[in-house]
């Protein structure tokens, strides 16, 4: 009954369609799990190279680089879509080609278990952190990560 007369109201006056800014308007956002994932995709592919064919070991390590890999994916894409908004694109228009590089470059490492797809991927996720410090009127810093894969990460200061 109830469902019946909204729906007679809903005919004479419509609702509006609502849109929110995004999923959960939190304004928590960081790029340091696509890091440490880019981190982890170059680790993994170190020891598959490593794996003398241990058929155990390369299936573990190689689910482990293609899970991260899709995490950097996600992490890039929840702060390009969530978070960035046109002024941002205005001040830094090489966002979408570095989104969209490092959409491709997490794909490629997902696919093979080539060191320079990884070691790409976690320089466009730097390059990404950095602009989004930037964005929030941080200086950002490479500092030496503390992991085995080596390099560097993105923080500010």
């Amino acid at each position: 009954m109830i469902s019946k007369t909204l729906r007679f109201i809903d005919r004479f006056f419509p609702p509006r369609k609502v849109y929110a800014h995004c999923d959960i308007p939190c304004g928590i956002y960081d790029p340091h799990n696509a890091q440490v994932a880019a981190h982890t995709v170059i680790r993994m592919v170190s020891l598959l190279e490593e794996a003398n064919n241990d058929f155990h070991a390369v299936a573990r390590l190689t689910r482990v680089k293609e899970d991260h890999a899709e995490l950097v994916k996600h992490e890039v894409r929840i702060i390009w879509g969530d978070y960035f908004k046109p002024e941002h694109l205005e001040k830094y228009p090489e966002l979408h080609n570095l989104v969209f590089e490092i959409m491709k470059l997490g794909s490629k490492a997902k696919q093979d278990t080539d060191n320079k797809v990884a070691e790409d991927l976690l320089s466009k996720v730097q390059d990404f952190a950095e602009i989004f410090w930037k964005s929030k009127d941080l200086e950002p810093k490479r500092v030496k990560a503390p992991y085995p894969s080596g390099g560097e990460i993105v923080l500010h200061s």
